[in-house]
């Protein structure tokens, strides 16, 4: 205790700056790894989601993505948006749909839309890693996310697992 005490404050700063600059990282063990059922249930939904709207229309797959089923279930549900980043589709908030969120950021500040709309571009498919807002508890936390672009089409359909 004393040597708390005798320690200069600007140490005691310091630590205290490196753990919440540290915070936001997390060992590998508690991240979604490749492998992972519940990372290889996500990309499977986003790709079945991807490619329902490649068959049969966005608006057919909204209504699908919207109910309770096998596209949203708790934490599980499909985003879709253009590539202008326009929501088409949004479960936890339908009244958002047609509302553009390209400059929408996390709350560490990462253009996460932007990201999303450039793994779709670059390779078609791919994973996100951000912070997000939960709807099944209203926390702040790390998601993964699974991005598909729709074949022939400016619209990505995605999916996240949070942790």
């Amino acid at each position: 205790m004393s040597a708390f005490v005798r320690t200069p404050r600007r140490r005691v700063l310091w630590v205290l700056l490196a753990v919440l600059l540290l915070a936001p990282l997390q060992p590998a063990g508690l991240r979604a790894q490749p492998g992972d059922p519940e990372r290889e249930q996500v990309r499977a939904v986003a790709l079945k989601a991807a490619e329902l709207i490649a068959t049969r229309g966005l608006e057919e797959a909204a209504t699908v993505f919207n109910r309770d089923g096998e596209f949203r279930h708790g934490a599980l549900y499909v985003t879709v948006i253009d590539f202008a980043g326009v929501w088409k589709v949004y479960p936890p908030r339908p009244a958002g749909v047609g509302m553009s969120v390209i400059n929408v950021k996390d709350p560490d500040g990462r253009d996460i839309v932007r990201d999303i709309l450039s793994v779709a571009r670059d390779g078609g498919e791919g994973w996100v890693d951000y912070r997000w807002l939960n709807p099944a508890n209203n926390r702040i936390e790390p998601k993964t996310t699974f991005v598909k672009r729709v074949p022939g089409q400016e619209l990505v359909a995605y999916v996240g697992l949070y942790h």
